[in-house]
């Protein structure tokens, strides 16, 4: 598994793709979204179901989806009229 080499820190979140070689000879994707320090990291890793030909298509593949769930919650949120 390759976890390390592609680790992007993002603010305050570290995103790490975690590509495994299947039997097929195709790549499996997880992304490891990492936040806090200490004992007050938390870590959420996402499992996706595609297979991926090349090993570089599955690290683009879920270093994609980590910086998109950042986004989605980095995002301004706008109140709603009532």
């Amino acid at each position: 598994m390759d976890i390390i080499q592609h680790s992007i820190a993002v603010g305050k979140y570290l995103v790490s793709p975690l590509i495994k070689d299947l039997d097929d000879g195709r790549y499996a994707a997880s992304v490891s979204i990492r936040s806090g320090r200490g004992s007050g990291t938390h870590d959420r890793v996402m499992r996706f179901t595609p297979s991926f030909a090349s090993h570089a298509a599955a690290v683009g593949y879920a270093i994609d989806q980590g910086l998109g769930w950042i986004r989605e919650r980095s995002a301004p949120r706008t109140p709603c009229a009532a």
